[in-house]
């Protein structure tokens, strides 16, 4: 850049206000790349569930059973491929606040429905021969240093006093950054065995995969109404709208998540913008004397806007640098965020909102240096 030397002599005039407006941008950044984590956590789900998946649950409520023999039923209705069933467990390991969502399984079409957490085979065969064998996601492994072989035990109030023991004899990765690695499986006939007699031959909900994505409305149509009138009537939804319905739970997430980015960034935007308008007008007879030398007015605006350009470009991009960081290491939400992950598509949007507040704040200063007449601005000098 043939002027680079200028620009950077500008900038590193006031030290300490180089410093603090980078650092504004930077903790700006950051904050943004930690509610983009908080966001995805809330709402990626929705964009790694399978078009081809349906879920299928009790009408009154997903905390309300559906009974097992529904499974064959669902199986006979054309355009449904393979059927599994989950049961939410609720047990505690250790404490309290050591939460881990864990599911009873069926076995036998676990890996058919969701291909994309991995599980080596040899892992698998060995949990399947193992009545007490259970399968950890990687990230709840980590969590509490389990590795496979390890003896955990789980304690339930939901289903029976006591402590129930698990074998690990595996740990699935997502195929995907965005996968959910926070999971624990344990097989549905050492569930059943030990379950109170109230809940024999229940299940907590149904997933299964189509043929056709796009028969998923007929396919969900057909289940419903096959079980209509029954003391166990279902609902039927794709996952993606499942997923969208289990967020909203929680209140308008994106809303609160944009509020807070929107003030951060209109702050910085007016701190940024002061800060280059105290820079343009400490500097109006150097402006005046390139003005008067033969640079042309288009040269003036292009050289604030530069500055502003190099003081958002490094600050946001410490800040994103230091928000990829932090997620890297181990979330420390202690497992309350399933996905504890920013995408790279927030990282771009991140450095995109930067460019445009550095183009916003040096704008004003920017036009007004360009306008600056020569004679004026000696005349102030």
């Amino acid at each position: 850049m043939k002027f680079r030397s200028l620009i950077l002599a500008n900038l590193f005039r006031k030290k300490t206000r180089l410093l603090l407006t980078v650092g504004s941008f930077a903790v700006a950044l950051f904050l943004y790349g930690v509610l983009a984590v908080v966001d995805h956590a809330f709402t990626g789900g929705l964009e790694v569930v399978g078009a081809d998946r349906l879920v299928v649950i009790n009408r009154v409520s997903i905390i309300q059973p559906l009974p097992l023999s529904y499974r064959d039923r669902i199986l006979r209705i054309p355009g449904v491929k393979v059927v599994t069933h989950d049961n939410w467990f609720g047990g505690v390991y250790q404490d309290e606040k050591n939460f881990f969502p864990q599911f009873v399984v069926d076995v036998e079409t676990r890996r058919q429905v969701f291909p994309e957490l991995v599980v080596p085979d040899e892992q698998w065969n060995d949990f399947v021969k193992d009545r007490q064998g259970a399968i950890a996601g990687a990230k709840t492994a980590k969590r509490f240093g389990w590795k496979v072989g390890d003896r955990i035990p789980l304690k339930s109030s939901l289903f029976g006093s006591g402590t129930w023991e698990f074998n690990l004899r595996g740990i699935y990765h997502g195929e995907r950054p965005q996968d959910d690695e926070t999971q624990f499986w344990f097989q549905w006939d050492y569930f059943e065995e030990r379950m109170p007699q109230s809940w024999k031959g229940n299940v907590g909900w149904y997933t299964l995969r189509i043929d056709n994505p796009d028969a998923a409305a007929r396919v969900a149509k057909a289940i419903d109404e096959e079980f209509s009138n029954s003391p166990f009537e279902t609902k039927t939804e794709t996952e993606s709208a499942f997923a969208a319905g289990w967020v909203k739970q929680f209140g308008n997430i994106k809303f609160l998540i944009l509020t807070i980015g929107g003030v951060v960034f209109f702050t910085l935007l007016l701190v940024t913008g002061n800060t280059m308008a105290i820079a343009v007008r400490e500097r109006t007879g150097e402006l005046a004397v390139l003005k008067a030398v033969g640079y042309s007015d288009r040269f003036v605006l292009l050289l604030v806007l530069a500055e502003s350009f190099v003081v958002a470009t490094v600050g946001g991009g410490l800040g994103l640098v230091l928000a990829k960081i932090f997620t890297l290491g181990d979330d420390p939400t202690g497992g309350l965020l399933q996905i504890f992950y920013l995408p790279g598509k927030a990282v771009l949007l991140g450095a995109g909102l930067t460019l445009a507040v550095g183009a916003a704040s040096g704008l004003l200063p920017a036009i007004g240096a360009m306008r600056l007449r020569v004679v004026d601005a000696l005349r102030r000098v």
